[in-house]
């Protein structure tokens, strides 16, 4: 599966995220309510996202969110955790996307592209969102997320934050709110 696609729609395009995206993506990425219900709230600091987008660079997968309307970045989600076996999974997350592009119209978008293009190649994708984090988890439910009743500690700063785990696979994709 490639994980680092050209993905197109309507609103936004999808690409793999490169060096030079720092300053435009850091420049959404710096408004602290975006992270203010998000389990690591202090991504908005220069040097936290400096790790996080070391990391999206090391590891691949990201994509950057752009605009179609103006051409700007807008946010930025990673395709991760390709795990070929039994029927194969990936994960989708590490999304965030500029307060102006909230309201779900973009992130629709945003995970049916993901999606569609990961469930040609795998039968689920997995999403692991803070516990407490009631706006990705509600955001979750309106494109057909599934919980799956597993818990998961995710470290970050030092610190272990529980995250609970959704998955939409193949069947529910085709029948759920995102099918095409």
């Amino acid at each position: 599966m490639d994980r680092q696609p050209h993905l197109t729609g309507e609103l936004l395009t999808l690409r793999p995220l490169r060096k030079d995206d720092w300053q435009a993506l850091y420049a959404v990425a710096s408004d602290p309510l975006i992270w203010e219900a998000h389990p690591a709230n202090d991504r908005w600091q220069e040097e936290v996202f400096r790790t996080f987008f070391d990391d999206a660079l090391t590891k691949g997968g990201a994509l950057v969110a752009i605009d179609n309307a103006n051409g700007e970045v807008i946010g930025s989600s990673r395709l991760q955790g390709h795990d070929p076996a039994d029927g194969g999974s990936v994960e989708i997350g590490w999304t965030f996307l500029a307060r102006s592009h909230w309201g779900g119209t973009y992130n629709r978008e945003m995970k049916r592209l993901m999606l569609a293009h990961a469930l040609q190649h795998v039968e689920r994708a997995l999403f692991r969102v803070g516990a407490e984090n009631w706006r990705s988890r509600g955001a979750m439910e309106k494109i057909g997320g599934r919980l799956t009743g597993d818990t998961e500690m995710v470290h970050h700063a030092g610190r272990d934050l529980p995250h609970v785990v959704y998955v939409i696979d193949r069947e529910g994709f085709a029948s759920g709110p995102l099918a095409a």
